[in-house]
């Protein structure tokens, strides 16, 4: 039981980091059920046989609160912080689901061509503006994507560590 439990900890850390790249599938959470398993069914320990603790699963449930929180806000805050309106984020993430057809590249670059549009044509701002509006809708996607990849990716190792 404890190694299926195991199998099934590392194909949620997997899918988590799936999850932080595309979206709709939330990463961080679904990596963080995988150290849960481990947590409550696995009896996980690491090589030195110390078995995960408490501590250790709640400080991966911060984590994973402030980066999912913090996914949703900093894209806005950085179109914001480059003079971009609301448009321009909703352009970013129309751009980013038109981009799925060709993924990772068509996100990256639907999420610019997105925001672009959005913010010349419903924003009524001009070409120079919109595209450095543009460019702080998409830093802020990559920022988000980055810290939900870099803390599923943490998790997963934790897994691993833990489960065998």
């Amino acid at each position: 039981m404890e190694t299926f439990i195991a199998i099934l900890a590392i194909i949620a850390g997997i899918i988590g980091i799936v999850g932080s790249i595309a979206p709709g599938l939330p990463g961080p959470p679904i990596s963080w059920v995988g150290l849960l398993l481990l947590y409550i069914w696995g009896g996980g320990a690491n090589a030195a046989g110390d078995p995960l603790s408490t501590r250790l699963l709640l400080i991966w449930l911060g984590v994973t609160i402030v980066v999912s929180i913090l996914d949703y806000i900093v894209p806005a805050w950085f179109t914001k912080l480059t003079g971009g309106s609301k448009w321009g984020g909703w352009g970013a993430i129309a751009g980013l689901f038109v981009g799925l057809i060709v993924p990772p590249v068509g996100m990256i670059v639907g999420s610019l061509i997105g925001a672009f549009v959005a913010e010349l044509l419903f924003a009524g701002k001009d070409g120079v503006t919109s595209l450095k509006s543009a460019f702080g809708a998409f830093l802020g996607f990559l920022f988000g994507t980055g810290a939900k990849l870099i803390t599923s990716a943490v998790m997963l190792f934790y897994i691993v560590v833990y489960a065998f």
